[in-house]
């Protein structure tokens, strides 16, 4: 077993953790990042992203996380493959456990766990993955102008999909379950308010079909949630939009979340109610979810901790001199 020391210890290596990692080691805070089951974030299970500033042409979500990690490195921060399995919050210092055993301290704690779309899980879901099957509009709407797509789910996440999808595609077609949607009452007037959207009563997914290596999603196996009947639906898209899943399970019972799971920060900053305690990225953002917002959010992590710490080593150095 090994006890690792550092002054910003950061939980995640998305854009969110990445980014912390690459503004606290410019500022000398020797950071270590514990990367976690899925090093990179969800990026790294992201083909083309079009989206993120300073690039004009399509670029690889892997190739975007694998630059971050080694500017991150390059500037002087330690990246640990390890899994956390275990946090005492009770600091400064702030203890993890990994799963290897090894134990992290730092003076400052930048929670960038992440979230995770929730999946169907039926066939074909994971082989069109990024070939006509998405779980982000705003992501992966783009690539759909002018195309037919179609949404699965009924609550606030699939409404507010399928009128985004409004900006590029003709033709929306949202799926739901059941035979009346769980999403709030103004999101559902301006739906049925679009002539650009259809909406199909009592339908669940079976399958995805199409070929992965040529052309992608070509249709929408259905059943009938009342009377079992198949049907298809042809489409060049489908957007599941079932809700998503903050990486939180670690503090439950430690920091405050809302009903969704998501960390709760004060407004406007990445502050848990723990001193030194931060959290950027999507396991504290349920409204905007993008790479862009998660690294700007990091960013403010990593400021905010140098911030902290200054406080710290001044209020210390003033007792001093007054002792």
């Amino acid at each position: 077993m090994t006890t690792h020391t550092t002054r910003m210890l950061i939980i995640g290596s998305g854009p969110a953790g990445l980014s912390a990692a690459i503004y606290g080691a410019r500022a000398g805070l020797s950071p270590i990042v514990v990367q976690g089951l899925q090093p990179g974030g969800q990026l790294t299970i992201t083909t083309d992203v079009e989206n993120y500033p300073g690039f004009r042409d399509v670029i690889q979500g892997p190739w975007l996380m694998q630059e971050m990690q080694a500017q991150a490195e390059h500037v002087g921060t330690r990246m640990l493959w390890d899994t956390i399995t275990s946090v005492d919050l009770s600091g400064p210092p702030f203890r993890a456990i990994g799963d290897s055993g090894d134990v992290y301290e730092g003076e400052t704690l930048v929670i960038a766990t992440g979230a995770q779309a929730k999946w169907l899980d039926v066939p074909g879901e994971q082989e069109l993955g990024g070939k006509g099957v998405s779980a982000c509009a705003t992501c992966d709407g783009f690539f759909y102008r002018g195309k037919k797509v179609v949404v699965i789910g009924g609550g606030n996440t699939a409404v507010e999909e399928a009128l985004y999808l409004t900006n590029h595609s003709p033709d929306v077609t949202l799926i739901h379950r059941r035979d009346s949607l769980r999403s709030e009452k103004i999101l559902q007037d301006r739906l049925f308010a679009n002539p650009k959207i259809t909406v199909v009563w009592n339908k669940k997914v079976d399958h995805f079909v199409g070929n992965p290596l040529a052309g992608g999603l070509t249709e929408v196996a259905l059943t009938d949630t009342v009377t079992g009947e198949s049907s298809e639906i042809a489409t060049d898209g489908a957007f599941v939009a079932i809700g998503h899943a903050p990486a939180t399970e670690l503090f439950a019972g430690k920091l405050a979340m809302d009903d969704s799971g998501y960390l709760m920060i004060e407004p406007g900053t990445p502050k848990t109610a723990i001193p030194g305690v931060f959290a950027c990225g999507d396991v504290s953002d349920h409204i905007y979810r993008q790479a862009v917002t998660a690294a700007g959010t990091g960013c403010m992590a990593a400021l905010d901790a140098e911030r902290f710490l200054a406080e710290r080593e001044f209020a210390a150095a003033k007792e001093k001199v007054a002792g």
